[in-house]
């Protein structure tokens, strides 16, 4: 039995560490402290008119529908604050920057919709 659990155990931790990364969903609080600890890396994955209209200080524009052709430009060991409008393409985004090996990303929820502190 104890042989049974350890080969399962195993292959579980084989599994999960060859299926990519993973993301965490962080409060617009939580993302606030992620960018003043200078941690992070913020990505506004918006459009770039939205982007224009007010965006974090210091975020790095890499609109969702180009993506994937922009991922050469960033660094897999690099932490990254994904964020959008409301959260749902923040979300998209980091799925796809987990999938393709990326490590360190959080999805900031609620998006700008919810972000009360500085814009520029």
């Amino acid at each position: 039995m104890r042989k049974l659990f350890a080969a399962f155990l195993f292959a579980a931790l084989v599994m999960t560490g060859c299926s990519g990364g993973s993301y965490k969903d962080v409060s617009v609080d939580q993302a606030k402290e992620l960018i003043d600890s200078g941690k992070v890396q913020v990505l506004d994955v918006r459009t770039p008119d939205e982007f224009a209209a007010g965006h974090i200080p210091g975020a790095k524009l890499v609109p969702l529908q180009v993506l994937d052709s922009m991922l050469s430009e960033l660094d897999e060991e690099q932490e990254y604050l994904v964020v959008c409008r409301s959260g749902n393409r923040s979300t998209e985004a980091s799925q796809i920057l987990a999938k393709k090996g990326f490590k360190k990303i959080y999805n900031m929820t609620g998006g700008m919709n919810e972000w009360k502190f500085e814009i520029e």
